[in-house]
Order: structure tokens, then sequence, then C-alpha cells
């Protein structure tokens, strides 16, 4: 079984001697790893928030991991696996906790196969997250073995001892002037050989050296006496070309996805290099944009409000001429009175001990404009919980010309309970119609 290094953000992987504090890497995975970021430099991709690279006095060289989570494996099978860092009381904040709350923030992405992830399905305590997300792709393959192939006419050119459909004169001359007793012909065959199924032949026969459970490769064996008839892919580009999603293949959509990202590489970052055999990694503050927006969209979708997600209504200039958009990350309106609350996420860990919290001024500019273009009653700067704050409910900033910004932090290990205090917050004000929300569902004369 090929090797599992397992890090957090912004722990550090060095090479040779062991030192606390550091993951020692062989020195052929470090120097791949080492390869990988500098590659990735000069892609879109900042790579000092992917991994930095630097050298510290008695180690040498480390690589830090930054807000990148997710998965690196090497063409040797070696496997990276970064997780996100976070901050709780939580006894379930183990390695195999956080695994299971990347999976539950991954479902949030859009357009993803992420989607239909159970971490309860997998023994995610043994299982890196590589092998869950090949678990994932077994899984729809199953369901789409137990249905049944899907299959088409598929049309077939060959020499043959009988004659089957109509003769290819041109190559019958060609090829068989000297053998009287063979045909070539072309006929349409009707067969499991289309190119939806050589796609997920293909990522089968991709991940079974790749896997390190032995219960995937076991089952991958299984799938692939399944694909007897069909060929695997050679060309996948042309073969997803060629796959038109529509009602009859739906129970292929979700698997097709997996395929897309394990075959190409198509997954939300692209990534290159050529000791990396796979890349999945993910942007920390776009999971965490995306999971509180889906459970405060959860949590505020009913009647009452109208919630919008990366919103595109305003500019900060209309005259010349619409100029520089505005956009935050969800806006909340409550449709009793047309009060507006803005929430921004931010991915970054506060401290008593910075300088204003760590909150960044430019992040703070932001939320004025919000406020004023909106006419939001508040806005607020959404954070993961940390223990380097004393404060348990958040801050707040208040200006002199009626801008209130609000700091809120997300106990990601106990999230239901973080949501309720936001959505306890578009409670807080009288609403001008004569009423006020006392709870969920009630309305209650105003004070």
């Amino acid at each position: 079984m090929k090797p599992v290094y397992q890090i957090t953000e912004y722990g550090s992987f060095i090479t040779g001697k062991k030192v606390d504090g550091y993951i020692t890497l062989p020195p052929h995975t470090f120097e791949q790893l080492e390869n990988f970021v500098l590659t990735n430099r000069s892609k879109e991709v900042d790579a000092l928030e992917l991994m930095g690279l630097s050298a510290r006095k008695g180690i040498g060289k480390v690589i830090t991991a930054r807000n990148y989570v997710g998965i690196i494996t090497m063409n040797d099978g070696t496997t990276i696996e970064i997780l996100p860092k976070v901050s709780s009381s939580s006894e379930d904040d183990s390695a195999a906790g956080v695994k299971r709350l990347l999976i539950e923030m991954l479902k949030t992405l859009r357009d993803s196969p992420y989607k239909n992830l159970q971490s309860t399905s997998v023994n995610v305590e043994k299982m890196n997250i590589f092998d869950v997300f090949i678990r994932m792709f077994i899984d729809e393959v199953f369901i789409i073995v137990k249905r049944g192939l899907k299959c088409s006419y598929e049309t077939i050119e060959e020499n043959a001892t009988f004659f089957k459909g109509k003769m290819l004169f041109s190559q019958q001359i060609k090829f068989n002037h000297t053998h009287k007793g063979r045909n070539y012909v072309s006929y349409d065959a009707f067969n499991v050989n289309r190119p939806e199924n050589r796609l997920l032949k293909a990522t089968l026969q991709y991940l079974y050296p790749r896997s390190a459970s032995s219960k995937n490769r076991n089952d991958i064996k299984i799938l692939l006496n399944s694909f007897t008839e069909a060929d695997a892919s050679a060309d996948y580009k042309s073969d997803f070309a060629k796959y038109i999603p529509d009602r009859n293949m739906k129970d292929y959509s979700t698997a097709l996805l997996w395929s897309r990202v394990f075959l190409m590489g198509k997954s939300f970052t692209s990534f290159a290099g050529s000791e990396v055999a796979m890349a999945l990694l993910f942007p920390m503050e776009t999971l965490f944009e995306s999971y509180i927006a889906a459970l405060m969209k959860k949590k505020l979708g009913y009647a009452d409000f109208a919630v919008s997600v990366q919103d595109k209504t305003y500019h900060l200039f209309d005259e010349p001429g619409k100029k520089f958009l505005i956009r935050p990350d969800i806006v909340v309106k409550r449709k009793a009175d047309g009060a507006v609350f803005i929430l921004d996420t931010k991915w970054k860990i506060l401290a008593d001990s910075k300088t204003n919290y760590g909150i960044s001024q430019a992040d703070m500019y932001q939320m004025y404009a919000y406020q004023k273009k909106y006419g939001a009653n508040h806005v607020t700067l959404v954070y993961p919980k940390t223990d380097k704050v004393a404060s348990e409910t958040g801050m707040e900033y208040r200006s002199d010309d009626g801008v209130t910004v609000r700091i809120r932090f997300v106990d990601l290990f106990d999230v239901q309970k973080s949501i309720e205090q936001l959505y306890a917050d578009f409670f807080a004000e009288k609403i001008r119609s004569g009423y006020c929300y006392e709870s969920v569902g009630q309305r209650v004369p105003a004070w």
C-alpha cells in the first residue's frame, strides 16, 4: 500500500530528519511536491495560497500548506492529503470528523459530482479523501450496472468471413482480391460499446492501481466484468463530446461527472505537473462561502425571505455607464418590510492579539460600500470560529452615518447553532409594517 501523508492548513512538510511540528516526507516525494508547487506558480492559482516554499535554519526546505485543501496523488501512488484547519470545542474534531466536514462542504458546490457525497456510507477513518471520491464513483457505477448498461447502435467495419450489412467495395478490392471467401462489410450492431460505457470502463481501469483501499479495488474488478463488451475509451475528449445528457441517460450523469474529474482533471481548479497523477484541491475561501450560503438558503427558504447568492444588482458607479460591479456573498431581503441584510464570508483566522483582530481594512471598505448601495439595515462579516478570540458572539462596529458592520463567528462543528445566531440577527430590528418576528414562523405586534 502506498503511503498517505496527512496535513492541515498551515502545516508544513520537510525532508530528512524528523522535527516536532513538521511532517517528514521521503526525499523523492518532497522533491515531487516541490516541483508541483513550482510548476503551478505560473498558473492562475496564486502559489502563495496553494503552498508556500521557504527555508528554515537547522531544518532546510519547508513546504507549507496554505488555503487549499484536498488531495494530491503522485504518479507512484503516494498521496498528500490536506485537511481544513478548524477550531472547535467539539469532540469530533478528529481527522475523521474534519473529513466528514470537508465532504459536507464539498456537497454544496454547484455543478459538481460532490453534491451526492455521503460520509456515512464510507469509513472515513480508514480511507483517504481520494479513496472516498473513488468510493462514490464506484457506488454510482453499481447503480448503473444494476439497472443495466445502456446500448446503442454502433457502425462496425470489418473483413468478415460472412456477408452482413453492406459491402465496402473499395476496401473489398484492396484487401480481398486474393481472398474470395472474405467480405469487407459495414453494419450496425446494437451493443454496449457506446461513449458513456467506454468512459466508465476507462475510469475503472485508471482507478484500480491508484486506490489504496482493498475494498475499492475488489469492487472495481467486479464492475469491470460488466464492461467486457465495451472498449475502454482511447479518446476521452471525443467521447465526452458525444455524451448527450437527457432523461434516458440520467443514471449516468453523476458517474460521468466523476469520470471527467478522474480522467481529465476537471475539478474545481485544474493543476499541472508531470510528477502528479491527480490533484483535487479546493480553495477554502470558496468552500466556506458555498457552505454558509447553502445553510442560510436552507434556513431562510420559505416565503418570509428572499435569498440571493453572489448578487449582481449594483455597481459602485452608475455614470458614465455602470462600472465596478459589487457582488456580496449573500443578500437576504425580508419580504414583510423590504429590510435588507448582507453577509460576506471570510476564511481568515481572527485573534485578540492582532490589530483590529486581524479584520482587513479592505473588507471593511467593502462592507461599507455594500451598506450604502443596498441601503442594508446592517451588514455582517462571517468568520470561522477560533479559540484565539475571547468573544463567543462577535463584535459590532458603528459609524456616525448609520453604517453598522457586525462580526460573527461560525463553529463548523456546531454549525446549526451558529446559523441560528445569524438568523436571529434578522429579527433584531422592528418591522415598519407594525410587526416584529419573535421566533421562526411567528409574528407578534411590534414593541
